[in-house]
């Protein structure tokens, strides 16, 4: 099953599959996308946070919500509504943090890369595993192709091996390393945390810049941000930023 649960400003959506590793049925697949969906419109949410129980992230896609051999729509409908979730997840103003334990293989591997940040225990394990099942991890190509560089993002597709968190922490697809669930409990509070201080209209229009600039030339995405500046100056941001930090700098030196 898939739930939400929230805690002010933060809401976290827990894969709650423990006999299959939290592995993704139809249902399931389905509610997850609606969870993102309705955490991102909510404009009290300004942080999503993903994870598994039972020691596990996510083992994937159940193959048996991969649709029907020789049926055709089924396969599509199954296929819509697990890219759904990628997509909500890429246009969401909101920021999605992972926060993986134990395996986050195939599937669950493509969604853990999928959000904003990972943070993750270096015993976990992550791989694209479809391609030891003859098959390639058709979602997850896009996602590591966008991520890390070509040579690296093709080896880990093609072979589909495990990989530790200390090697994708070295590859820049981790952010936070952990040295046990504890550690890891503590990071997340401390990361969650730091983000909610942030003014959450500057991170939706910071992680809808960083989008857009990806996949522009450099010229154009410093155009794109001289008119956001523009912006943030004519509405009075940088203003009332200044005073904040005259004040902050005053009180310093009372103290």
């Amino acid at each position: 099953m898939i739930r939400v649960e929230r805690d002010g400003n933060s809401s976290t959506v827990i894969i709650d599959r423990p006999d299959r590793r939290n592995a993704l049925n139809w249902d399931m697949i389905v509610a997850l996308g609606d969870a993102v969906a309705q955490c991102d419109a909510d404009a009290d949410c300004h942080c999503i946070t993903i994870k598994g129980t039972s020691g596990h992230f996510c083992a994937g896609r159940d193959l048996d919500a991969a649709g029907s051999a020789g049926a055709l729509v089924p396969a599509l409908e199954a296929d819509a509504a697990w890219t759904r979730i990628f997509h909500l997840l890429h246009r969401a103003a909101t920021p999605s943090v992972a926060v993986v334990r134990g395996y986050a293989v195939a599937g669950g591997f493509t969604l853990a890369m999928a959000c904003d940040f990972v943070l993750a225990e270096k015993a976990a394990r992550f791989g694209a595993m479809e391609m030891q099942n003859g098959f390639p991890a058709a979602v997850n190509t896009p996602v590591l192709s966008k991520l890390v560089g070509p040579r690296l993002a093709l080896e880990m597709l093609v072979f589909g091996d495990l990989v530790d968190a200390e090697r994708l922490h070295g590859m820049g697809l981790i952010n936070r390393l952990a040295d046990d669930e504890a550690a890891l409990a503590e990071i997340e509070t401390k990361f969650v945390t730091r983000l909610l201080e942030r003014d959450p209209h500057a991170v939706s229009m910071t992680k809808e810049t960083h989008r857009a600039a990806v996949n522009m030339p450099l010229d154009d995405a410093l155009v794109m941000g001289k008119q956001l500046n523009t912006l943030i100056a004519a509405s009075g941001r940088l203003e009332e930023a200044a005073q904040s930090f005259a004040a902050k700098q005053k009180a310093r030196k009372k103290s």
